[in-house]
């Protein structure tokens, strides 16, 4: 296949992207389908050409790392070098689009610390940014009523409402939530009618979202519940034969919820826009001959016949471009995180294999361990305690550091699956079995991010 640009301006465009995507693929399967825990157990390696594992094997992580970025080695089996090229001219572009030129009339309105109370800088960045995109589109499709999905604790239902005067319904699956969105909103109230008494318009007038506690499964049951702005003033306004237009939005509307926001858009006339940030994609549904699956919607991916599974859309969840602005300590580590869940399930298949029936999981150690490598390389590298000795590494100090955090890494799992730790676990041996081979495989993996 021929290195080629490609474009989104038409569908039948699109689809052709699409359709290269997928011929190219599928001869490797077993990369987007398997899942990189079970690199060890299920011996995937065997399915890589022989010719990239030695070479990758024997190459510096500094260089593994930026695979997913397209990257090559001039060294490197043209072979290798041609598969990585491909996919990168196969890949969606991802930049940040300029949204004041997208959005001419967009205004971002700064948000004070009574209403951002509970959000970290992260949450801040998002409901500010998504909300003035929001009040733009509202704004473009002359609305004034929004439909919140997945609302969470109405951080975003809360700005649009008060910062943006929309009349907001927000609607999550969690009562728990309800109740806070309703509590945090009455509390935020008091302080805006306050201002609006100093700057003498009067007390009047502010108004909180309406929470509505529902599980949204269907298009069929979203078109229902919208009928709850009926109770909406400015839709009481409009006359018998006029619809009251609405937009729907979600700031991580996980999973299905986002497919079933544009079924409901296509569907119902009273929905003029969506501004939908989707999330959770390994959790989309994916059933043959099932007309309503989260994956795929569009009749033209439907006709492909492909399937993904729940690794490929695991895999689709994480992001070759992170690797791009990580610092070099910050990839390592999550390199490193890695090859030591698999090696890990190694691990547990020699010394407890009817636990891996159970599809185990252990939770992210990400940031503990890091705390651990950080307070090692700080304090001075040790082996106390430790059955990873500098002869099973070659004598670098470095490797033992690591040989050490896959033994805290596994004692931390083997206790997160209250299972008790035999005498005779290598801990050294397995390390030392995996480590060549998994992190390369894990970089030519997310060359599908």
């Amino acid at each position: 296949m021929e290195n080629r640009n490609y474009s989104c301006a038409t569908a039948t465009e699109t689809l052709e992207w699409i359709r290269a995507i997928i011929q190219f693929i599928k001869p490797y399967t077993f990369f987007w389908q398997s899942h990189v825990v079970n690199f060890l157990t299920h011996r995937l390696w065997e399915a890589v050409d022989e010719e990239w594992i030695d070479c990758l094997r024997n190459e510096p992580v500094e260089c593994l790392i930026q695979i997913p970025s397209g990257i090559v080695q001039d060294h490197w089996p043209s072979s290798l070098k041609k598969f990585i090229a491909t996919l990168s001219s196969l890949a969606f572009p991802r930049e940040q689009a300029d949204l004041k030129k997208l959005l001419p009339n967009m205004q971002v309105a700064l948000l004070n610390n009574v209403i951002t109370q509970g959000m970290n800088p992260k949450k801040r960045h998002e409901i500010e940014a998504l909300a003035a995109v929001v009040g733009s589109v509202a704004r473009d499709v002359e609305t004034n009523t929004i439909i919140d999905l997945g609302a969470g604790q109405g951080y975003l239902s809360q700005v649009l409402s008060f910062e943006y005067q929309l009349s907001v319904i927000a609607i999550d699956a969690s009562s728990h939530h309800g109740r806070v969105t309703h509590e945090r909103a009455e509390r935020i109230k008091k302080h805006y009618e306050a201002k609006m008494r100093k700057s003498s318009l009067g007390g009047k007038g502010v108004t909180i979202p309406r929470t509505v506690t529902c599980r949204v499964l269907s298009s069929d049951m979203l078109t229902t519940l919208l009928n709850l702005k009926d109770g909406d003033e400015r839709c009481q306004n409009q006359s018998t034969n006029d619809t009251c237009p609405l937009l729907l939005t979600g700031l991580h509307a996980c999973g299905d919820l986002s497919v079933t926001m544009l079924r409901a858009f296509l569907e119902s006339k009273e929905v003029k826009a969506v501004v939908s940030i989707g999330c959770c994609y390994n959790l989309l549904s994916e059933e043959e001959d099932n007309a309503l699956c989260g994956f795929p919607i569009s009749r033209g991916v439907k006709s492909t016949g492909l399937h993904l599974g729940r690794n490929s859309r695991d895999l689709a969840c994480q992001s070759a471009d992170r690797w791009k602005v990580m610092e070099k300590d910050a990839s390592l580590h999550n390199f490193e995180l890695h090859a030591f869940r698999a090696a890990f399930q190694l691990l547990l298949s020699r010394y407890f294999p009817e636990t891996l029936s159970g599809s185990p999981t252990i939770g992210r150690q990400g940031k503990t361990l890091r705390r651990q490598q950080h307070n090692s390389r700080m304090n001075g590298l040790t082996t106390n305690g430790c059955s990873c000795k500098p002869d099973c590494t070659s004598g670098k100090d470095e490797h033992v550091d690591t040989c050490s955090l896959f033994e805290k890494f596994s004692k931390s799992g083997l206790h997160r699956l209250n299972l008790n730790q035999p005498h005779d676990v290598d801990f050294a041996g397995i390390w030392k079995e995996a480590e060549p081979f998994v992190v390369c495989f894990f970089s030519l993996d997310s060359t599908y991010l």
